[in-house]
């Protein structure tokens, strides 16, 4: 068994109204996405990270990277997250029976230990999994308005974290098939096939840097677990 890890890197995160792309915006001295790739490369059963970013992407070079020797750049982002991954799973030279790590760019604060016990339970699997968190608030549909419609029951509901593990050329052949907007992460795509990808608790601090806020939550899980 071979795992590698793959992170789409080439949008431009719109929703953290800066004119850098999120994945480059200043983490405690260090671009986001570096502070990834290092929980990344802590993985000792990963033997490689690709990084899938625009072709025209022009921040990439300006960052020191040489702390990462399993690193590849990937440069054939697409338009959207489902086509990077594809992209960059065609792109990627391993074999299609090797495990593929797929993880959000924007979340950098991974504990490399999580993702070893996750390939340990995955790797005999016949389909693969995600790590994920049972939802614990309290769920409102909302209505006209922005006025509360109903209360949705959380009984049995996963938050979905990344990475996500499956075999590299079940993933292609499944995202290739249902790309499109629904297919918003790619335990989805292989949902879409009639599979069942397995639920591996994940962690509350695995945190995805969506606003701005959320950068300032980084950097105090960071610090955190850099003070023990």
């Amino acid at each position: 068994m071979s795992c590698f890890a793959l992170v789409p890197a080439a949008g431009s995160g719109a929703r953290m109204g800066a004119t850098t792309p999120k994945q480059y915006l200043d983490l405690l001295g260090k671009p986001l996405i570096w502070h990834t790739l290092r929980a990344l490369s802590a993985v000792p059963e990963i033997t490689r990270v690709c990084v899938v970013i625009s072709a025209g992407d022009e921040w990439w070079n300006s960052y020191d990277w040489s702390a990462f020797e399993r690193l590849q750049v990937l440069r054939c982002g697409g338009a959207t997250r489902a086509e990077s991954v594809l992209n960059g799973l065609r792109a990627a030279d391993v074999a299609d029976a090797d495990w593929a790590l797929v993880h959000d760019a924007a979340r950098p604060c991974l504990d490399p230990q999580l993702v070893s016990a996750m390939i340990v339970r995955l790797q005999h699997d016949a389909v693969g999994g995600i790590l994920a968190v049972p939802v614990a608030d309290t769920l409102k549909r909302a209505g006209m308005g922005e006025r509360i419609a109903r209360t949705e029951a959380r009984d049995g509901l996963w938050q979905a974290q990344t990475p996500q593990m499956f075999r590299r050329g079940e993933l292609i052949h499944a995202i290739a098939e249902f790309i499109g907007p629904d297919i918003t992460d790619e335990a989805s795509a292989l949902e879409k096939q009639g599979k069942a990808p397995q639920l591996v608790m994940g962690s509350p601090w695995n945190l995805k840097v969506t606003w701005p806020q959320d950068l300032q939550l980084a950097a105090l899980i960071l610090q955190g677990a850099k003070n023990g």
